[in-house]
C-alpha cells in the first residue's frame, strides 16, 4: 500500500500530464498518483495510462463526462483511500503548485491533519497572474474569512495534503461544492470537525500550458456557498 498518494484532476491537460507525472515519480519514489480525467478529448487519460503501464505507479479514474473539479477530487480521494494512502495530496496538473514544496506538505502532516500550501501566508506569493484576477482572489479570501471565521489565509487554494484520518472524518458524500467553493468547503468542514490545520507558504506560478478552468459561474458559486456553509454549521447539519 502506498504511503503517499497525489490526486490530480484533469480536463484537456495532456501537454502538462506528460511532463508532470514523470517529474512527480522521479521526485519521490514512494509516491503514487491518481489522475481523475473528465473525458478529455485531447487524450489526457490515455497519456496517463501509458505512464502507468510503464511505472505501475499511476492510476487513472475515468470520471466523465465533465463534472467539474469538486466531483473529480472526491472521486480521486475515494480511489486514494481505496489504495490505502496515508498522506493524500491534491494538486493541479499545470505546474502552478510547486513540486519542491511536497516534502514540506508531507512533513506537516506528522503533527497536523491538513496542511495547506498558501499563496497569502507571507504576503502575496503569486507569479504571472493578471492584476484583476489577483485582486479577486485576495479579497475573495478576505470575504470568506470574514463570513465563516475560518482562520486560514488562503481559503481557496488547491494545494493540500490530507491525513487519511482527516478525509475519513469528513463525510465526502455530503460535500456538494465545485470550483473555488469546493476548496473552501473541504477546509471549512475540516475546521468544524476540530481537525488540526497548518498553512505553509508556497510560490504559486500561473500555468504555461493549457487554459484555466476558472469561470464567472465558479466565482459566484463561492460567494453564496460560504453563507450556506455557515448556516448549515449553525444548524448542526454540516
Amino acid at each position: 500500500m502506498p504511503e503517499k498518494v497525489i490526486v490530480i484532476p484533469t480536463y484537456n491537460e495532456r501537454g502538462n500530464i506528460e511532463r508532470i507525472l514523470p517529474e512527480l515519480l522521479a521526485f519521490d519514489p514512494a509516491v503514487e498518483v491518481v489522475v481523475v480525467d473528465d473525458e478529455s478529448p485531447d487524450g489526457t487519460a490515455a497519456a496517463a495510462e501509458e505512464i502507468g503501464r510503464r511505472t505501475g505507479r499511476v492510476h487513472v479514474v475515468h470520471h466523465g463526462p465533465k463534472q467539474g473539479i469538486g466531483p473529480a477530487y472526491l472521486a480521486g480521494f475515494r480511489r486514494a483511500l481505496d489504495l490505502g494512502g496515508e498522506r493524500i495530496v491534491q494538486m493541479d496538473a499545470d505546474f502552478s503548485h510547486p513540486i519542491d514544496s511536497l516534502p514540506d506538505l508531507f512533513a506537516g502532516t506528522e503533527d497536523h491533519d491538513l496542511v495547506l500550501g498558501s499563496r497569502y501566508l507571507d504576503g502575496i506569493t503569486v507569479v504571472r497572474w493578471p492584476m484583476g484576477r489577483l485582486l479577486l482572489s485576495y479579497f475573495g479570501n478576505e470575504y470568506v474569512r470574514r463570513i465563516t471565521g475560518l482562520p486560514v489565509r488562503d481559503t481557496t487554494g488547491g494545494f493540500k495534503c490530507w491525513r487519511r484520518s482527516a478525509l475519513l472524518a469528513i463525510d465526502l458524500e455530503q460535500v456538494r461544492s465545485n470550483g473555488y467553493s469546493f476548496q473552501i468547503e473541504m477546509t471549512y468542514r475540516a475546521w468544524c470537525k476540530g481537525l488540526r490545520i497548518k498553512e505553509i507558504p508556497i510560490i504559486f506560478m500561473d500555468r504555461e500550458v493549457g487554459t484555466s478552468k476558472m469561470s464567472k459561474r465558479i466565482g459566484m458559486e463561492a460567494l453564496w456557498m460560504v453563507w450556506e456553509l455557515k448556516a448549515r454549521h449553525a444548524l448542526g447539519r454540516l
